[in-house]
């Protein structure tokens, strides 16, 4: 008895060379890069670039900081206000926030100029947020300025069918670049950036009152030695 033999449909294997195309990530890259920096100015460009570093840092804690003004406190308690002139404090908010108060401000004055600070360094930090957040809107339609000039290449070529391939593989991979670039690039880090920046500008509005507070020693301690 003859047996037929039924030839099976060839599978071919994805090779990831496939999915590169040097022109077209050219196209999306640079013409995202270009984008984000026309729209923003070069400074927030830098503290984009350096937020990178900040990424996989757990979300700020203002514990610490009000463990030092509780010390600081003590102090004030025990040598005068003006003790902490000599104090060396790391974090810049609060090394302001205590000068202003060993220099006699009150504690509103003090108070508001925490969270003045703050209120500056969110702005820094939505700066450099938005210029993630552009470049997630940019490369989609960098993607898409490639594949038309994909198409363009493929039609103004079609005499040559040695050319029609490169052609679409640019119109398409500009496509996935830009997709790729914008979903798993940009606006990840973009949606972690803003988490971080939340809970770091709650967790500063935290040390307001108690170094406004401190404001108030100097004047109780002054009654105290009186009485």
């Amino acid at each position: 008895m003859n047996m037929v033999a039924i030839s099976q449909p060839a599978v071919t294997a994805l090779v990831p060379g496939t999915f590169l195309d040097p022109l077209a990530i050219g196209i999306v890259l640079g013409g995202t890069a270009l984008a984000v920096v026309l729209r923003n100015r070069l400074g927030d460009v830098g503290r984009a670039l350096a937020a990178l570093t900040t990424l996989w840092r757990r979300p700020f804690s203002a514990d610490a900081l009000l463990g030092q003004i509780a010390a600081q406190e003590r102090i004030a308690h025990r040598h005068g206000l003006f003790s902490l002139d000599r104090a060396v404090i790391a974090d810049p908010d609060m090394a302001a926030a205590i000068e202003a108060a060993v220099d006699g401000a009150s504690p509103e004055q003090v108070e508001r100029l925490v969270c003045d600070r703050v209120t500056a360094r969110a702005e820094r930090h939505r700066a450099a947020i938005e210029v993630w957040t552009g470049a997630a809107e940019a490369a989609p339609a960098m993607g898409l300025i490639g594949t038309i000039l994909g198409l363009v290449q493929m039609f103004a070529s079609m005499q040559d069918p040695a050319t029609i391939g490169a052609a679409m593989a640019v119109a398409l991979l500009a496509t996935l670049y830009g997709a790729l670039v914008a979903n798993l690039v940009a606006m990840p880090v973009a949606s972690r950036l803003k988490r971080l920046a939340r809970a770091e500008a709650s967790e500063r509005l935290r040390l307001a009152a108690p170094l406004a507070h401190l404001a108030t020693l100097e004047r109780a301690r002054k009654r105290e030695i009186a009485a």
